[in-house]
């Protein structure tokens, strides 16, 4: 419960190539540092640190951020960690929940603290049930493991938690999802005799729970509900232990229960989360393709396990860049991970992991010649025209949704052979180009010029923020991206919220919020393409230039169609007079 306010004092006082001289040596290049990036194993520096606009960027890799992002990656610091290491740097004191000033965090606090007390009660629970430690050292886990991811226990009771709520009936503890209230009123624990695994967001708070069954008993595992705090699409259970791990392989292991991300860490296997919900999300996709360059989802091999490996692929796909990599794993057998490394060993799995997985591409190229939900049994007949054209169905809607450029020509490739067509028309059939005639293509090329103008504003002003009072905000929506981005930045700037040119004020700034994907890729690109400053002002200028014209023409031609109707008012000719003087003089020029 940091205050943004403070987030953005906090950076704009640091210098970021002191941090980050605090870990790497650098060598002043030009305007920037360079060194040998921390976060891959290379022997020409390809590490640049811009102390102007106050980020970093790799090359090589990709690795780019703020001071704050630096210190999280490089570390595997949790959000409020690097926060404070980063205050005590430069002697400023992090305010806490006393200074929040936001309706959401404030109504947040309290159930945060409520689910800490019990995060504490089911872990000194845990040292008094022998049942339960029985249980866990029967699963090979050790105290140092079940300390590290805070395991408790659950008693079987039916309200064990009055001993830590006296209130019991508060009515938070239903908000937070900890106790449940039936019809006639009562109220009781909603976990009872259960394995507690606490579920963390990304700045180290408890904000739900999953609970596994000793023994027998269904549901095997229970999870919180959705509350203010969880949403279970959004989160990933056991990032924050797996940060560093993650770092240093660069790979993220993705497997489906709670357990497996704890008995693989019990063996040495430290780089696994899990989903905490049925399906892998969009959000979960897009949150792991940031945390590494390869994502492995691994999953049973049975009919669940392929449709997880299906949803996975599929809501991967939009996130996707060329350069990243996600594989799928199926365990062999009926073994789960967590099984089958306390069989099999640390090196069998590794093996597997390095050997033994799917490409996307592979396994979409599996899907995509069976009907979605079907077996492999039941794959198209290739041999007959009917057969081809349900695959091209089949391959339309995932090849549409693939966001990197040179992974979906690959594929489409494959596809078009398959279906004995040339690439060209395999990308026609699947709507993957406009048509080359026709009204239908008009719109998508109208919309790309659109995008492409607000691209261009967007990425100008994350080199230079100040720009965003320049920009003529009543003529840019925010049903785009990058329309609300620019919506986005300009309030920020006018409250004061950004310094010109710092760039890591403005990543830090969308952290955690639904543009972080998009300023993200876009300030990598910035990096890459670090261009001529008067030129790229003269680029935001001319582009600012055809919005205000194009403003100009559509007022134009509504006011000369209501002059052919008929309709047209003293007033409105007088001011169609204007703007066609004004249009002529800016032709002039």
């Amino acid at each position: 419960m940091i205050p943004e306010s403070f987030i953005q004092e906090l950076l704009a006082r640091v210098d970021i190539v002191d941090v980050i001289e605090r870990y790497v040596p650098l060598k002043k290049g030009g305007a920037n540092y360079q060194a040998c990036c921390p976060f891959h194993t290379e022997k020409t520096p390809s590490f640049s640190v811009s102390p102007s606009k106050q980020f970093y960027h790799c090359f090589g890799c990709g690795a780019h951020g703020s001071a704050l992002g630096f210190l999280m990656q490089y570390s595997g610091l949790g959000f409020i960690e690097a926060v404070e290491d980063l205050a005590h740097s430069v002697g400023m004191q992090v305010p806490r929940v006393s200074e929040r000033t936001q309706t959401e965090r404030a109504k947040k606090a309290p159930l945060t603290e409520l689910m800490l007390r019990a995060a504490r009660f089911y872990k000194d629970q845990l040292k008094v049930s022998p049942k339960a430690i029985d249980y866990l050292k029967g699963r090979g886990l050790t105290g140092e493991v079940a300390a590290r991811f805070g395991l408790g226990y659950a008693p079987d009771d039916w309200q064990g938690l009055q001993s830590v709520f006296p209130d019991y009936n508060d009515p938070a503890l239903v908000e937070c999802g900890l106790v449940i209230e039936n019809d006639q009123g009562r109220r009781y624990d909603r976990f009872r005799d259960r394995i507690m695994f606490p579920i963390q967001d990304q700045r180290g708070n408890v904000i739900g729970f999953g609970g596994r069954v000793i023994g027998q008993g269904e549901p095997k595992y229970l999870n919180s509900p959705e509350t203010p705090l969880f949403e279970k699409g959004r989160e990933l259970y056991g990032l924050s232990q797996a940060r560093r791990a993650i770092h240093d392989s660069d790979t993220v292991i993705v497997v489906e229960g709670y357990m497996d991300v704890v008995g693989l860490a019990q063996l040495g296997v430290e780089n696994v989360v899990a989903s905490l919900g049925t399906a892998t999300t969009g959000h979960n996709a897009q949150r792991l393709l940031r945390q590494a360059n390869r994502v492995v989802f691994c999953f049973d091999r049975d009919s669940a396990g392929d449709r997880a490996a299906r949803r996975a692929m599929e809501n991967s796909l939009e996130f996707l860049e060329d350069g990243k990599r996600v594989d799928i794993l199926q365990m062999p057998g009926n073994q789960d991970p967590d099984e089958y490394i306390r069989e099999q060993g640390k090196a069998a799995f590794d093996n597997l992991v390095t050997s033994g997985t799917t490409p996307l591409s592979e396994f979409l190229i599996r899907e995509v010649r069976k009907p979605a939900g079907e077996s492999l049994d039941k794959q198209f007949n290739l041999a007959t025209a009917e057969g081809r054209a349900q695959l091209i169905r089949e391959a339309k809607p995932l090849l549409q949704r693939i966001a990197a450029p040179v992974l979906r020509t690959q594929v489409v490739k494959v596809v078009a052979s398959l279906a004995e067509l040339s690439q060209a028309e395999a990308e026609a059939q699947c709507g993957l180009k406009p048509l080359a005639r026709g009204r239908a293509s008009a719109p998508p090329q109208r919309r790309t010029i659109q995008i492409s103008q607000l691209k261009t504003l967007l990425r100008a002003v994350l080199r230079r923020p100040e720009r965003a009072a320049r920009l003529p905000l009543d003529q840019i929506d925010t049903e785009s991206a990058e329309g609300a981005a620019l919506h986005v930045i300009a309030n920020a700037i006018d409250h004061g919220e950004l310094a010109a040119g710092n760039m890591g004020l403005v990543i830090e700034h969308f952290r955690g919020s639904a543009h972080e994907g998009l300023i993200g890729t876009l300030t990598a690109e910035l990096a890459i393409d670090d261009g001529d400053e008067s030129e790229e002002e003269i680029v935001f200028e001319d582009t600012l230039e055809r919005l205000r014209n194009a403003e100009l023409a559509g007022r134009i031609n509504a006011l000369n169609s209501r002059a052919r109707a008929g309709t047209l008012t003293a007033a409105e000719q007088a001011d169609l007079t204007g703007l066609l003087a004004a249009k002529a003089g800016r032709m002039a020029k």
